[in-house]
């Protein structure tokens, strides 16, 4: 249901492709078909949610009656739009603009709710910082219609100076953003350098001051309500669990507690894909080894054990060896193995990148250049041989071993690209520039290699990985913001701007096909292009937008065409989205970036992970023994047995490194460190109130993320 759900909202959202505008124009029956197939569907999610969910509890949640509403005026948009279609009425489709409601809305998706909901919760804060800058701006275009206006300065464009008020505003707003400095200022600047002061004492107060203080109170208010959030989770786990536990409870003696049998089931169930030997584990660190039951404590930390990543290790001979014991263990082969375990090895193969870099860098039409490639490429390939000739292949390529896969996929491919490309030139003297394309391509790709040999590196690389599951909600938060922004702008502004081909003869084709824009600038830039005429043309604006650089002339070509009134609509686009989610995206970055440097420094495990090593089966983090181990990774279908005392089977476990924890997941460890194993929280209805405010545990400080 929930791949079902995705692939509709998919769909409905892509609808805008095919429709007018469009860049794949499709009859407005298919498309209207598809919508309602769609829109059937959502309703049918709904009546499943309402099906498995408590009557009062559906009818309270505003994100079930959002999807309804949003169901019935799509419906009620289709209709008018198609009875108004065939009597050749134009209307505009408005409900477009509401489809990435469902996107937001369905339960699959709270990761992106809860980024609205910590932006929605910030914007009381950043309105009065906003509204302070505006009253900034609105006084300095005040004074500089005063000190300008009367001066009958006119712009490099032959435009009046300051005159209009409006305008004056619009000019010194776009200067905040540095996107038309220093050509505002030059005017009065050829006239008098005094009036230069005045320019840069607005630059300094608004693009530096208000700018930076608008990070400031985005990362404040950010960072205090993701802790709220967290705060939420944890206590909400730690509750549920204590409700489990309730519902599970047997008597032992004088206290209350969850029988193994019950135990194992329970874990069956909720984790069916961890192997029987990894269940054992858990099992262990969960109860004493006199008992044949799980406490209270240890069963509301369950959660956190089953979120800890395991990965369970066998020793198992390299196939070499089982098939030619003999050579896989003579003198030669011992050598050859310990040459390519000791790190000058490693080190020499970081000096041939380094090497391979200089020569790509180089001129390749020189035929010792371009012979040399072969050279790099026989290294790469044997060190790729010697790697699986030391260490068994199924280690080499595990699952966590990223660096491996990576090395193996650039080298084939620039082998066979190289391969194709010569055996082109030889047999008919061509060269294909696609397949060189290629090759170029995949030896840049080569020098990437290195960055994994850094510590530093390692650090950065790590920090980009963790936060990738965010930068996924932030991307469906751009997605909806630039959707709800571009169907506006095809609306209003479609085939306002046209681009035609150099040589056309269409009239004021160098205008973009509009008299209004003769000698403008953004005539002279040949901007044409940059228009709101399919979906893909607007999303390429919208992009160009959120850059900054020149949007000032994007917005005058606009409204040139249309109403003064348009920059309106590019104003707005650069509060919500440069202004306020960009400057919300950097806050967690540096959220991310400041949990990470100090995980680096201090090692933040949990009571779990320490108690999984005290037990002697756990393989520390970047200690990984050189032998043969492979990751079993084995299923319930592949069981190789519980371990006995003694660990006979020759299992090991080795908790999965930090760079695979996301950066939520950390904060929340982080949380609930402070909270004493014994403490079950408030009550679940004073746990969703909870505010940033409200100071429920005595420390509840997130000072050592910084």
């Amino acid at each position: 249901m929930q791949v079902a759900t995705y692939i509709c909202i998919t769909v409905d959202l892509a609808l805008a492709i095919f429709e007018e505008p469009a860049v794949y124009p499709l009859p407005f029956l298919a498309t209207s078909i598809i919508e309602v197939f769609c829109l059937l569907a959502f309703f049918g999610r709904l009546v499943h949610f309402s099906k498995v969910t408590p009557r009062s509890v559906f009818w309270k949640d505003t994100k079930n009656i959002c999807v309804m509403v949003t169901i019935f005026l799509n419906l009620i948009d289709l209709i008018i739009h198609g009875s108004l279609l065939i009597a050749h009425i134009p209307i505009v489709r408005w409900s477009r603009v509401l489809r990435p409601i469902y996107l937001v809305n369905f339960a699959e998706s709270r990761q992106i709710r809860r980024a609205f909901r910590s932006i929605r919760n910030t914007l009381p804060e950043i309105l009065y910082v906003f509204l302070l800058f505006i009253f900034s701006v609105l006084m300095f275009s005040l004074m500089a219609q005063k000190l300008l206006g009367s001066r009958k300065l006119i712009t490099s464009e032959g435009e009046p100076y300051f005159e209009n008020y409006l305008e004056g505003v619009f000019n010194l707003y776009v200067l905040v953003t540095t996107a038309n400095s220093p050509d505002v200022m030059m005017p009065a600047y050829d006239y008098s350098w005094w009036y230069s002061i005045f320019f840069i004492a607005y630059i300094i107060l608004n693009t530096y001051i208000f700018m930076s203080v608008f990070l400031a109170v985005v990362y404040n208010n950010y960072r205090k309500h993701l802790k709220n959030e967290i705060r939420k989770l944890a206590y909400m786990k730690r509750r549920k669990m204590a409700d489990a536990f309730n519902a599970l409870k047997v008597q032992e003696g004088s206290e209350f507690v969850i029988s193994e049998t019950t135990w194992l089931k329970l874990v069956k169930l909720v984790a069916p894909d961890i192997s029987n030997s990894h269940r054992e584990l858990l099992l262990r660190v969960s109860k004493e080894d006199n008992q044949r039951y799980v406490g209270k404590e240890a069963f509301i930390r369950l959660a956190d054990l089953l979120n800890i990543q395991v990965i369970t290790m066998k020793t198992r001979m390299h196939p070499i060896e089982c098939w030619m014991p003999h050579l896989y263990t003579c003198g030669a082969s011992r050598f050859i193995r310990r040459v390519v375990l000791h790190k000058g090895f490693i080190y020499a193969f970081d000096v041939v990148i380094v090497v391979n870099a200089i020569f790509i860098a180089l001129d390749d039409k020189n035929p010792l250049i371009a012979n040399a490639e072969w050279v790099f490429l026989s290294l790469y390939v044997i060190e790729i041989l010697l790697k699986l000739y030391t260490y068994d292949p199924r280690t080499f390529f595990a699952k966590s071993q990223f660096w491996n896969w990576f090395d193996t996929f650039i080298i084939i491919a620039a082998l066979v690209a190289t391969s194709v490309n010569t055996a082109l030139k030889s047999a008919s003297l061509y060269n294909s520039q696609e397949i060189l394309d290629i090759v170029f391509i995949l030896r840049v790709l080569r020098l990437i290699r290195i960055i994994d040999s850094i510590q530093r590196f390692r650090v950065i690389m790590n920090t980009l990985i963790n936060i990738l599951p965010t930068m996924l909600t932030f991307c469906g938060i751009i997605l909806t913001i630039y959707y709800v922004f571009a169907i506006i702008g095809m609306e209003v502004f479609k085939n306002k701007i046209r681009f035609f081909p150099e040589n056309s003869s269409e009239p004021y084709a160098q205008q973009c096909g509009a008299e209004a824009l003769k000698d403008s600038s953004f005539a002279k830039s040949k901007y044409c292009k940059n228009n709101f005429n399919n979906l893909g043309s607007a999303f390429v604006v919208l992009v160009e937008l959120t850059v900054v650089n020149q949007w000032h002339v994007i917005a005058t070509g606009f409204a040139l065409v249309t109403h003064p009134a348009a920059k309106l609509y590019f104003i707005a686009f650069h509060v919500v989205v440069v202004i306020m989610i960009i400057n919300i995206f950097v806050a967690f970055i540096l959220e991310a970036f400041f949990v990470e440097y100090s995980l680096e420094k201090s090692e933040v495990e949990t009571a779990i992970e320490k108690k999984i090593q005290e037990l002697g089966m756990a393989v520390q983090e970047g200690d990984i023994p050189t032998g043969n181990l492979v990751d079993s990774m084995d299923n319930c279908e592949n069981y190789l047995g519980g371990f006995s005392e003694g660990n006979q089977k020759g299992l090991m476990f080795q908790i999965a490194s930090k760079r695979y924890r996301t950066v939520d997941a950390l904060l929340q460890r982080m949380f609930e460190a402070e909270i004493p194993p014994e403490d079950e929280g408030p009550p679940m209805e004073d746990i969703l109130n909870l505010s940033p405010n409200d100071l429920y545990i005595e420390n509840p400080t997130f000072n050592s993320a910084a």
